[in-house]
């Protein structure tokens, strides 16, 4: 069945995959008061999924996550990646973060990718971050979550797969 209307296609290029990716030093998340996922050390990743996103954005998301050097060395210097302290991911799925927020005051999510297309990049950025070696923790794709962190720093880097 063809779309009632047609979205210009820069629109879907105002963003590609996006990463908020916070430094922490635990994260947990729940839905319903059950706990889903938690971690110590590491990063809690909030991923948002564009509509023109696929598997090679996936796959820069991931190595970006798993190699940005944001962890402090024996001098205090942010000069380690997860790789190298064995942090871990708590990744969560989050469709907001390509909010089209240039007109009205209402956001536009209509850059972000159908919720099939979305679940299954978001399992395959944790796959790609899993054959690292990490530890990753996820929320349930679609849930009413809550997120807990304590941001170690703080430190917040966003990753954006249209600037590799």
């Amino acid at each position: 069945m063809a779309p009632l209307f047609q979205l210009p296609a820069s629109t879907f290029r105002l963003y590609g995959m996006l990463a908020v990716a916070q430094r922490v030093s635990r994260a947990r998340v729940t839905a319903g008061g059950a706990e889903l996922g938690a971690i110590g050390p590491g990063l809690l990743v909030l991923l948002g999924v564009a509509g023109a996103d696929g598997p090679e954005d996936s796959a820069y998301i991931a190595r970006k996550l798993a190699r940005l050097r944001i962890f402090e060395d024996n001098l205090g210097l942010m000069n380690r990646s997860l790789e190298e302290t064995g942090g871990s991911v708590l990744l969560i799925s989050q469709f907001t973060l390509l909010a089209d927020t240039r007109r009205g005051n209402r956001p536009s999510f209509s850059g972000a990718a159908a919720p099939e297309t979305a679940e299954r990049l978001h399992q395959d950025v944790a796959g790609r971050l899993r054959r690292t070696g990490l530890t990753v923790a996820t929320g349930e794709f679609g849930a009413m979550m809550q997120v807990e962190l304590v941001n170690n720093g703080p430190v917040t880097i966003i990753i954006n797969s249209r600037e590799k």
